[in-house]
């Protein structure tokens, strides 16, 4: 009998992408794969089954994706959280740190309405920056972080622990070490 995959099964190693030394963790032969997207997003929701959810919240690019699949799920609205200057209508933005400079996300000002509950959706934790840059918009429009759900972390970059030390719950599907 085969053993069952699982979703660090549909994720590709790409050596020395974008720069030498560094493993790029590639999701999208996860999301092209029927079995591993359907996977992917049903363990990304499964902690979440029977929590109210009002939204889910998506982190530019890949968390659109994934994001999108979990509020299709769960028949809830998606906000979009975005880089600096991408979204139409009137914003709010949250600056973090990179780790060479600074970034900016932002969300529309009408996106989320105080006291709805919100579940944060992205590919990969990392050092946790964009992912508390999205927190720290959500709550300034009043709504809740009730978790924040990842495919992948890397926890020698130290994300989890940023957003645990917040009052986070994080949710990842697979963990890969080193950077």
């Amino acid at each position: 009998m085969t053993p069952q995959k699982t979703v660090r099964d549909y994720i590709r190693t790409i050596p020395d992408f974008p720069h030498e030394g560094i493993l790029f963790r590639d999701v999208t032969t996860l999301f092209g794969d029927p079995r591993g997207f359907r996977m992917a997003v049903d363990q990304l929701l499964a902690p979440y089954v029977g929590t109210r959810i009002d939204k889910v919240a998506g982190l530019e690019a890949r968390g659109f994706i994934l994001g999108g699949a979990v509020a299709h799920q769960l028949s809830v609205g998606f906000v979009p959280v975005r880089k600096k200057g991408k979204l139409p209508g009137r914003t709010i933005a949250q600056d973090y740190k990179l780790e060479y400079g600074e970034a900016t996300v932002e969300i529309h000002d009408d996106s989320l309405q105080p006291g709805e509950r919100v579940l944060l959706v992205d590919d990969l934790l990392a050092t946790g920056g964009t992912a508390e840059a999205g927190i720290r918009l959500i709550e300034r429009l009043g709504a809740e972080v009730v978790g924040c759900a990842f495919v992948i972390d890397l926890p020698d970059l130290g994300g989890r622990k940023l957003l645990e030390g917040m009052g986070m719950d994080v949710h990842a599907l697979t963990a890969f070490e080193g950077a």
